[in-house]
C-alpha cells in the first residue's frame, strides 16, 4: 500500500500512544519516544513493524510517542494511522 499522506492516530495521555505516519524511502524508519522505551522499546518497534508489513506498508516514517500503552492499544493507533495515511475506507475489521 502507498502512504498519500501525513496521518496521526491517539493521545499523549497515560497508557496511550501517538503515531504519526508519513512516507517514507528507505524502509520502515520509526522514531520511538516512550517512558517505558528501556524496559520495552523492541517489544513497542516490533509491534508496530508487523502492523505496518500486516497492511503491506514497505516505506514508512513512524513517529511514535509512547505513554505505557499496551500491545493491543499500540497496533490499533497504528493500525488507524495507516488507514488515514492511505485514505482507506475498505476496513477489515477482526484480523
Amino acid at each position: 500500500m502507498e502512504i498519500v499522506e501525513r496521518a496521526m492516530a491517539g493521545t499523549l495521555e497515560s497508557g496511550d500512544i501517538m503515531i504519526v505516519i508519513e512516507k517514507g524511502s528507505k524502509g520502515i524508519e520509526i522514531e520511538l519516544t516512550s517512558t517505558v522505551e528501556k524496559q520495552f522499546g523492541d517489544q513497542i518497534r516490533s509491534v508496530i513493524i508487523d502492523t505496518l508489513k500486516s497492511v503491506k506498508i514497505e516505506n514508512a516514517k513512524v513517529i511514535a510517542n509512547d505513554r505505557g500503552a499496551l500491545d493491543c492499544t499500540i497496533k490499533a493507533r497504528t493500525m488507524a494511522a495507516c488507514y488515514r495515511a492511505i485514505k482507506s475506507t475498505d476496513f477489515k475489521w477482526g484480523e
